[in-house]
């Protein structure tokens, strides 16, 4: 006669709790499998836990309890590789999914470090930046009028589009708008574009750009409402060191501080013109 093992033997056997044998028990995972009819004390046989062996398997493989109680179920072999590749899919996407959140944290803490070794607002520096590329939207809307309210409605509209393209959260850590070349030369700080930077691979989709790498006069700006005055700043210096206005004015958001008021966005802004010599 097979030994009867009680519940705590059971549990302390399979190295789990009771309160799991019980939980199990009640969705109709694993049961006793003997009721003694006058005590009616319930108990489980050895052979049970290749039962549960299975369960603690499946469950390390990121099954739920409810998809391992299908397993038990259906009792069909052939259903286990297909919901095994399923399971294989779903981990894919999981990591995925985590490789882009390990990402955007990169950013992010890469653009606060950024943030908190600007020694001041509003210098001038001259830098060479690497080639970078950014998916523009246009909307259409010059985004210096109605202060951020234009702004706002036109990130929508970006951020819209870059669920479209299926673009990684990561790229929202870096948006900002362009003027164009024509329009800065003539001191016309006017936008209707923003863009987002992303990865190198990004290159057979409409709105995609780059940025090349070349000189730059720069300036950070923590004010949206500074920022036409630091333009002209770096408009200034380029005309007084005899520079040349070279590509497009590019208004990166570096990083987005905390916003405790509800107000608008406390947005630091790294300013560009790119620049060559005056021949």
């Amino acid at each position: 006669m097979l030994e009867k093992i009680s519940i705590g033997k059971m549990a302390k056997l399979n190295n789990v709790s009771v309160q799991t044998l019980h939980h199990y028990d009640k969705i109709g995972l694993l049961s006793p499998s003997y009721t003694d009819p006058i005590t009616n004390y319930r108990y489980y046989s050895i052979k049970q836990c290749a039962s549960l062996d299975f369960i603690k398997y499946l469950k390390y493989m990121g099954f739920t309890l409810q998809e391992i109680l299908e397993f038990f179920t259906k009792e069909d072999a052939k259903s286990i590789s297909k919901l095994l590749d399923e399971q294989i899919h779903l981990i894919d996407q999981k990591m995925n999914d985590l490789t882009q959140m390990k990402r955007t944290l990169e950013v992010a803490s890469k653009n606060y470090k950024t943030y908190m070794q600007i020694q001041n607002m509003g210098i001038i520096e001259r830098n060479v930046l690497p080639e970078r590329k950014i998916y523009c939207y246009d909307g259409k809307k010059n985004i210096y009028n109605d202060h951020l309210e234009t702004y706002e409605y036109i990130l929508r509209e970006l951020r819209n589009q870059a669920l479209i393209h299926q673009f990684p959260t990561s790229y929202f850590c870096n948006v900002g708008s362009i003027t164009r070349m024509e329009m800065i030369k003539q001191r016309k700080l006017t936008s209707t574009e923003i863009f987002m930077l992303v990865d190198a691979h990004f290159s057979e989709i409409q709105g995609i750009e780059i940025l090349p790498a070349q000189e730059y006069v720069t300036i950070y700006c923590d004010q949206f409402s500074n920022e036409r005055d630091y333009a002209f700043k770096l408009i200034d210096y380029i005309e007084e060191h005899k520079l040349e206005i070279a590509g497009d004015y590019i208004c990166e958001v570096i990083i987005e501080l905390p916003e405790w008021t509800h107000a608008e966005r406390h947005m630091i802004m790294k300013l560009q013109i790119p620049v060559k010599k005056n021949l």
